[in-house]
């Protein structure tokens, strides 16, 4: 089975789908961004699905499974390179991708976390700034 990696970024976990997800592939990747989101308090996750040409039901439920699971480990998630037909194709399954949000870009969507969880600093640097 494939993983899809899992970069992290300051207080950020950036993913890039590269490949249409399988079912089993796509629960591997909820389970391991749960783990990596408590494993490092993450405050952020950064979904890139430019690559995906095509997103079924399946798949739109697990992107709001994970901004539903984030949230709860206190994470804020933005999917962002979205194509227009995987745009229409979710509109069109009824999928309301409740407690995702989405930007244009990858850039966008850093600074949509940023600006929603106080800034891109690891917490050291944080609280250092926090002083000054």
């Amino acid at each position: 089975m494939n993983r899809v990696p899992i970069l992290r970024m300051g207080r950020f976990l950036l993913v890039t789908i590269q490949v249409d997800l399988q079912d089993q592939t796509a629960l591997q990747l909820q389970d391991d961004l749960a783990n990596e989101v408590q494993r490092h308090r993450a405050r952020g996750v950064l979904i890139d699905i430019s690559a995906l040409e095509i997103v079924d039901s399946f798949i739109g439920r697990m992107l709001s499974d994970i901004a539903g699971i984030a949230s709860v480990l206190d994470a804020q998630t933005v999917v962002v390179g979205m194509q227009p037909a995987v745009a229409i194709t979710l509109v069109e399954l009824g999928l309301s991708l409740h407690g995702v949000s989405t930007a244009l870009n990858v850039e966008k969507g850093m600074a949509l976390l940023e600006r929603r969880t106080g800034g891109f600093a690891a917490p050291a640097v944080a609280a250092r700034n926090a002083r000054a």
